[in-house]
């Protein structure tokens, strides 16, 4: 049936949460530009035919082929379009650094358009303010205080802060630090803030 990978691509994205991303279905894309591409050269063929030989009857079942390929362009560019949302939407949560599980469902061009993005961002978060620039990532949310208790979940170093106090981020470790401080520390899953 015409239409129908195109569909399943469709439903795929539907059936994820809003902050998860599929695994990119390459091979569900190729399929469509197949049928796509089938439809098209029948459709060639008819109208040449029709032209030529002036086949009327040939006229609605080319109506229906072209009416079946702009659905599966519509399908492909709203699938590519939302994964694409969801990638950006990626940069805001986890920051600069994808964590290797989202990373892996990423096709190469998805990895270059994030990275594209990345930089652009962060052009532009360094043209606004002062020299340092402005980090948009950072409270997202507005902070109840600014200062959070946080654990580390995992070894990560040393931290500095703005007073110069140097901190060590060991396993299970609690620290009360500067809320902005830790926010991208939290999304990247090394700190966990602890709720009193």
């Amino acid at each position: 049936m015409f239409c129908e990978k195109a569909l399943e691509l469709i439903r795929e994205l539907h059936r994820m949460n809003d902050g998860q991303l599929p695994a990119f279905n390459e091979d569900g894309v190729r399929q469509v530009l197949q049928e796509m591409e089938a439809l098209f050269e029948q459709n060639q063929t008819d109208v040449n035919e029709a032209k030529a030989e002036g086949r009327s009857e040939l006229i609605p079942s080319i109506k229906l082929r072209h009416c079946c390929l702009l659905r599966n362009q519509r399908c492909v560019a709203s699938y590519l379009y939302d994964r694409l949302l969801r990638i950006r939407a990626l940069r805001w949560e986890y920051g600069s650094v994808l964590p290797p599980n989202v990373r892996f469902h990423m096709s190469a061009e998805e990895v270059q358009w994030f990275s594209q993005y990345k930089k652009s961002l962060s052009s532009f978060m360094k043209s606004l303010g002062n020299e340092e620039g402005l980090d948009l990532t950072q409270d997202t949310q507005p902070p109840k205080s600014l200062y959070i208790q946080v654990r580390c979940v995992k070894d990560h170093g040393e931290l500095e802060i703005d007073d110069g106090t140097v901190i060590l981020l060991k396993r299970n470790s609690q620290h009360f630090l500067p809320r902005w401080k830790c926010e991208q520390l939290i999304r990247q899953g090394v700190l966990e803030h602890v709720l009193s």
